[in-house]
């Protein structure tokens, strides 16, 4: 039997999992880490923490099986997070920015004011947004004392999770990122399939510190004598792991975040309605890309309201109260905590609450969340069948939040199709060992590998009127944007 070692380098936790040639889990460990927030707006992470997180998740997995019976690592994470290292001494010379993170808002709105936004999307797919790395990489540079000096004399490297996490298994000997994460960096050329020297000149960000830019499947360095044989950004990863690899096939990741990505093939779809045009993987030097739309707080939202709020005691327990009432009382809860993504892209907008009364209770907070996360999701939808010109079946759903039944059934009602949640909800983790794997030859094709998907639950919708509720929705969410700019 042999075995692949998936890296899930996530937001808030790291974990290692085992999966063996039937793709079942066999062992896996999780470490969560601190998260930082020293200003309003700003989230870091501690990069070396990052990694002995992961590294201390490795050691546990890895000890549970022989080490020769281990084919191959894949990696998945946490995309346009940014670190900058120093490549001698190999240490982060600050933390990570994570992609949450909005310090940049303000450089980005001035950029959008001297017209840069059109000329960035037609190259990158992307928007000009403190979403991405570009901006973040630039304010290290320009913000901490010296990083511009070393960045020009060729001492700095600068990377998103995977190349870190590279860069430390092979002790410094590889530089490396796939092409789905260069592609979330808005210095990287989707079309061209290099970095852009027009973008790294605008955004000031010096090609040495660069990685070289690799296929997401195919081996780059070893650790301990294991290759390192596959790359994808969490979001690409899962979409690999859902086995959507047909055009119009989609699937909504449920973790901190909300991540919906359709396989537009091998065509670059530009967005009319927001959303991201990105890389999905690369293959043997073939491309297929991905209409995104990205929902920045999803199941974090359940986390606040256990540890800021504190009306629940576990994230279970937002499921259990939500069930006790048919629907919020009118309450609409928008968390935009870290403003709004697709297909509204509002750095400035806040998290708000609307429509309590007195007799609002723990149990409508709790159904307004799992409606929030749902409705954001809708929107997202509504765009990507409009861009497209694809009217989607069925929705494929992972991660975390994907477990709650009420969740999913509220999504099915929301969306009127279909949500089919497979029986493996890791698919972020099994969509990193799939590249692995194919690498290394534990499945000699994508439909040997796809063989092991298999539904757990299908959620059918119900017929119900949900006008009102849309109304509302969409009146909160305007009210919610540009409030950090009214300071």
């Amino acid at each position: 039997m042999k075995f692949v070692l998936a890296l899930d380098q996530g937001t808030t936790s790291s974990r290692s999992i085992l999966f063996d040639e039937t793709g079942a889990t066999v062992h896996s460990a999780q470490r969560e880490f601190a998260q930082h927030y020293p200003e309003s707006g700003w989230v870091e992470h501690d990069a070396e923490e990052i990694w002995e997180s992961q590294r201390a998740t490795m050691a546990e997995v890895v000890g549970k099986v022989p080490s020769d019976s281990i084919a191959g690592i894949g990696i998945a994470n946490q995309r346009e997070t940014t670190v900058v290292w120093d490549a001698t001494s190999g240490k982060a010379i600050c933390r990570a920015i994570v992609w949450q993170d909005r310090r940049t808002a303000d450089r980005c709105e001035e950029g959008k004011a001297e017209g840069l936004e059109e000329r960035i999307a037609k190259k990158t797919g992307l928007r000009l947004d403190p979403y991405f790395s570009a901006s973040k990489v630039a304010w290290i540079l320009d913000q901490v004392e010296g990083a511009r000096k070393l960045a020009e004399a060729g001492r700095l490297r600068f990377g998103t999770i995977d190349s870190w996490l590279v860069w430390k298994l092979t002790k410094g000997a590889v530089h490396v990122t796939d092409v789905s994460n260069a592609s979330r960096t808005n210095l990287f050329n989707i079309h061209t399939l290099d970095w852009d020297d027009e973008l790294l000149e605008l955004f000031g960000v010096p090609r040495s510190m660069l990685p070289e830019v690799v296929d997401s499947s195919g081996v780059v360095g070893e650790w301990e004598g294991i290759p390192i044989a596959g790359m994808a950004g969490d979001q690409q990863a899962a979409l690999f792991g859902q086995a959507c690899f047909e055009s119009g096939m989609a699937k909504n990741t449920c973790g901190t975040g909300c991540f919906l990505l359709m396989n537009t093939g091998t065509k670059a779809v530009t967005s009319q309605s927001g959303l991201l045009t990105t890389v999905a993987w690369r293959l043997g030097g073939e491309v297929t890309y991905a209409l995104e739309g990205s929902v920045f707080i999803g199941g974090a939202l359940f986390q606040w309201l256990r540890d800021e709020l504190k009306i629940v005691a576990s994230v279970s327990e937002v499921d259990e109260l939500a069930a006790t009432v048919p629907d919020s009382g009118g309450c609409v809860l928008v968390p935009a905590f870290a403003g709004l993504g697709a297909p509204h892209w509002d750095p400035f907008a806040r998290g708000a609450m609307f429509g309590v009364s007195r007799g609002t209770s723990k149990a409508h907070l709790c159904r307004a969340a799992l409606e929030a996360v749902a409705l954001q999701s809708v929107e997202l939808l509504e765009c990507m069948e409009k861009d497209s010109g694809v009217e989607l079946v069925e929705l494929r759903v992972d991660g975390g939040a994907a477990r709650s039944d009420l969740l999913m059934q509220i999504q099915s009602d929301f969306l009127q199709r279909k949500v089919v949640r497979s029986t493996n909800i890791e698919t972020t983790a099994f969509g990193a060992a799939a590249l692995a794997g194919l690498a290394t030859g534990v499945w000699k094709s994508r439909d040997e590998f796809s063989a092991s998907w298999r539904v757990d639950q299908r959620f059918e919708p119900s017929e119900m009127d949900l006008s009102k509720m849309r109304r509302r929705w969409d009146r909160a969410v305007e009210r919610t944007k540009g409030w950090e700019q009214d300071r």
